[in-house]
């Protein structure tokens, strides 16, 4: 079952926002054990070093930790974690832009 990544966007950060989508959707509850690095280049085709650094991304922001020998499992906490950062951004990235946009054709605040 090959991913097919996009070109614009390095693997390794399409392959840490994927679980951090699956953390934010509960699919990939806190405490779960995150899939082995050897495991998502097997199924993506990719360089295990490619899933590894996508994983130590996600160490650095303190969204997974490292059980020693067994593996690496999402964060307690790494889900609210997320929704924080995510919320505090949201407004900037998201609704201005959309805002911005439905005037550029004409709406007003009512319509958006």
């Amino acid at each position: 079952m090959a991913r097919s990544f996009d070109d614009a966007t390095p693997i390794y950060l399409q392959i840490a926002e994927e679980i951090r989508t699956q953390v934010l959707d509960g699919s990939l509850p806190e405490g779960a054990r995150l899939t082995s690095t050897t495991e998502y280049a097997t199924r993506y085709r990719i360089n295990p070093a490619t899933a590894s650094k996508a994983v130590a991304l996600l160490v650095d922001e303190g969204l997974v930790v490292k059980r020693r020998g067994i593996g690496m499992f999402v964060a307690e906490g790494a889900q609210s974690a997320l929704r924080s950062r995510r919320r505090g951004s949201y407004a900037t990235e998201v609704l201005a832009p959309a805002l911005e946009q439905g005037r550029l054709l004409g709406l007003d605040d009512g319509d958006i």
